[in-house]
């Protein structure tokens, strides 16, 4: 592409949440010259992740990614934020690879770039790139470090007095310490504690008796800037069954809602956890893989979840519950979990508590939204310490799709049940 005048590549606002949208626009083009837009990414576990589509100038030599169509790539059709929910390893990476943010105190980096024609641009220099910001954790919020009564978790504050709702937030059975989602919820107003209750591959844990999860619970309920009774729980998978847990059995904590995303219902026997690893290995025979060795666990769920001892009596819940799942979830029976808890709480009277939101093509790992699609990721097993690849189900744009959506009903439903009036909305 041979021209005077270099193109312009602009991104507004160059500076976002990872929730916000953001415009790609080259202009000075050639009318009608075919050009790539590619976003790359550089992880914090030093991988290289990529999106991009394949464009054409329109006559004034101008390509907006929101309102052209992209033509092939990681990506097709018009999709304004494709260049981020469509990012997959670069080729030759290693295998199993999910990317999550673990320094929310610093932004993820995203250098888009525009090559001349739509092969070979890897091996191009680029006509134009501009570095863009993209952030889980506003100006001003708080990040507080929790190690107090046992409990290990960052509980996130966000800007102003306050006092703010309160959020319990739990991930699922991967383990660890993950803030982001945490801080994204406090830019969005919600004081949230992100709590670490096991390490990777190490679910049988002293600490993961009932109580542990209460005690954060009234971490959250107590601190003075948050309304100690507009407290809930937020948990994914396994995170899920604690939120159940908590909702239906505990006699210490009344949480006001709780969203479950991926949800889970089985009993915690002798109120720990380990209860429900052990009930899942009972049923190791059922686990299957499929042409790529990829582990699917669905099976053994369902084998769980049909003896009606290993339920949580959800029919003694008595806050409003929003549960998120996806129709191709590969790892648990998710869909006839949510069914089974209809029905038992239709049983009870309590039907009008439960709101339910299922997606098709979705799988397990529903996320913020824009974050990648990840089918298939390396996971430590917790009762062997073996690495597999666990296959999560869902195809990308569907399940991009879902992770947009649900994201704005579940911000809709703590805000209806946590918060009095219209929630601050945080600004960078």
């Amino acid at each position: 592409m041979s021209q005077t005048v270099p193109p312009i590549l602009s991104v507004l606002p160059i500076r976002a949440l990872v929730d916000e949208k953001f415009k790609v626009l080259v202009e000075n083009l050639p009318p009608g010259s075919p050009v790539t837009i590619r976003s790359l990414h550089h992880s914090e576990d030093r991988d290289y992740w990529e999106a991009y589509g394949h464009f054409i100038s329109d006559h004034r030599g101008t390509v907006s990614v929101s309102e052209d169509l992209s033509f092939g790539g990681t990506y097709a059709g018009r999709e304004p934020m494709g260049l981020l929910w469509s990012m997959r390893p670069v080729p030759g990476s290693r295998k199993g690879l999910r990317l999550r943010k673990m320094n929310v105190c610093t932004p993820m980096l995203i250098n888009i770039s525009v090559y001349s024609g739509h092969e070979g641009f890897r091996e191009q220099a680029p006509l134009a790139s501009v570095l863009t910001e993209r952030w889980y954790k506003a100006p001003g919020v708080q990040r507080i470090e929790i190690r107090q009564k046992g409990v290990r978790g960052t509980l996130f504050i966000p800007p102003g007095p306050g006092p703010f709702p309160g959020l319990l937030d739990m991930w699922g059975g991967g383990g660890g310490l993950l803030e982001y989602r945490s801080a994204l919820l406090a830019s969005r107003g919600y004081a949230a504690l992100a709590l670490e209750y096991f390490a990777p591959g190490e679910l049988q844990s002293a600490e993961l008796e009932f109580n542990y999860f209460e005690k954060a619970f009234n971490i959250v309920k107590d601190h003075p800037q948050v309304m100690p009774d507009r407290v809930g729980i937020f948990g994914l998978s396994l995170g899920s069954i604690v939120a159940m847990y908590l909702a239906a059995e505990s006699t210490l904590i009344k949480p006001r809602c709780c969203v479950c995303v991926s949800c889970s219902n089985s009993y915690m026997r002798g109120k720990s956890l380990s209860g429900v690893q052990n009930e899942i290995a009972k049923n190791s025979d059922k686990l299957r893989v499929d042409e790529n060795n990829h582990q699917i666990w669905r099976d053994m769920g369902l084998a769980v979840i049909r003896d009606p001892s290993n339920k949580v009596d959800v029919g003694e819940i008595n806050c409003p519950i929003l549960l998120v799942n996806g129709n191709d979830d590969q790892n648990w029976p998710t869909l006839e979990v949510a069914e089974d808890i209809a029905q038992r709480m239709r049983a009870a009277g309590k039907e009008h508590l439960l709101t339910r939101l299922a997606y098709p093509n979705t799988g397990h790992l529903i996320e913020p939204p824009f974050s990648p699609h990840f089918r298939a990721t390396n996971f430590i097993v917790n009762s062997t310490r073996e690495k597999v690849i666990l296959l999560w189900g869902g195809q990308t744009k569907p399940h991009s799709d879902a992770q947009e959506d649900s994201w704005k009903k579940i911000l809709s439903f703590l805000q209806q049940h946590l918060y009095c009036s219209p929630r601050p909305k945080a600004q960078l």
